[in-house]
């Protein structure tokens, strides 16, 4: 009897070791991590709020003005001590077609833009997200118009564009017919880049990072090949990433990004 008890004792004080060290093992890297991040740079600043707003907007067309619901998430750079601070840039975020505003948030874009101090604007484009379909018109220039008018309607001044995919419907218009409202363009494989001519790339001053994946044969080397032309551009292929690069190697997409940014 004694044995057995002696036995049942080593059992349960080899049980409370094991566990002590599981405990210890998976909690104290997390307990580390969270004193590191509060000791940071970020550390006095309360986190950038995601807001999720919708505004009427008015689109024309035919001459006949008409109210629109768009869709479109903001964040803004930390408070400091109570007081807003005013951001360094203003950066748009489009999306892809089987995307939305959303997928900016979860990709933690939106608040890593804000954390470096930029007010960022990811909208629903019309028929995604929350922002139902729209009559803007078919062409090229209605597209831009829309985009121009969204710009106006939550006053975004000269911001730097970023367009994957799908986006680009609406962004290439505007780069030809608006780009003097634009700091910087970052397209990531776009379409409609072949509905322009070297030429007019040519006239464009806008300073562009042209991103793609490496594995996108199509888009990518495509919108390549036609945004090549303008005249301030970079190139930034990043190696084993699809056309949706920016979702497999988001580090690598925002360290990019961000590096474009400091130039401005």
């Amino acid at each position: 009897m004694q044995t057995c008890s002696f036995n049942r004792f080593r059992l349960l004080a080899f049980l409370f070791v094991v566990g002590t060290t599981l405990m210890v093992y998976y909690l104290l890297p997390r307990i580390l991590l969270h004193n590191v991040t509060s000791s940071g740079p970020s550390q006095g600043l309360n986190m950038a709020n995601i807001k999720q707003l919708t505004i009427n907007l008015t689109v024309e067309k035919n001459q006949k003005p008409g109210l629109s619901e768009i869709f479109y998430r903001e964040s803004l750079p930390p408070e400091k001590d109570g007081e807003s601070l005013k951001p360094n840039l203003e950066v748009l975020l489009l999306h892809g077609q089987a995307f939305n505003s959303k997928t900016w948030e979860g990709l933690g874009t939106l608040n890593l833009l804000a954390q470096q101090g930029h007010r960022t604007v990811a909208v629903d484009l019309p028929g995604f997200g929350n922002t139902p379909h729209l009559e803007i018109g078919k062409v090229d220039k209605d597209r831009a118009d829309f985009l121009l008018a969204f710009l106006n309607a939550v006053g975004l001044q000269t911001p730097v564009l970023v367009s994957p995919s799908m986006s680009g419907h609406f962004s290439i218009p505007f780069l030809m017919f608006q780009n003097q409202r634009l700091k910087g363009f970052i397209p990531i494989a776009p379409v409609g880049t072949n509905h322009y001519s070297a030429k007019q790339y040519q006239k464009i001053q806008t300073p562009t990072l042209i991103v793609f994946g490496e594995l996108d044969t199509n888009l990518g080397l495509q919108s390549l090949k036609n945004l090549k032309h303008l005249p301030h551009h970079t190139v930034f292929k990043i190696p084993a990433a699809r056309h949706a690069c920016y979702l497999d190697e988001p580090d690598k997409f925002h360290k990019a990004l961000l590096d474009f940014l400091t130039k401005f």
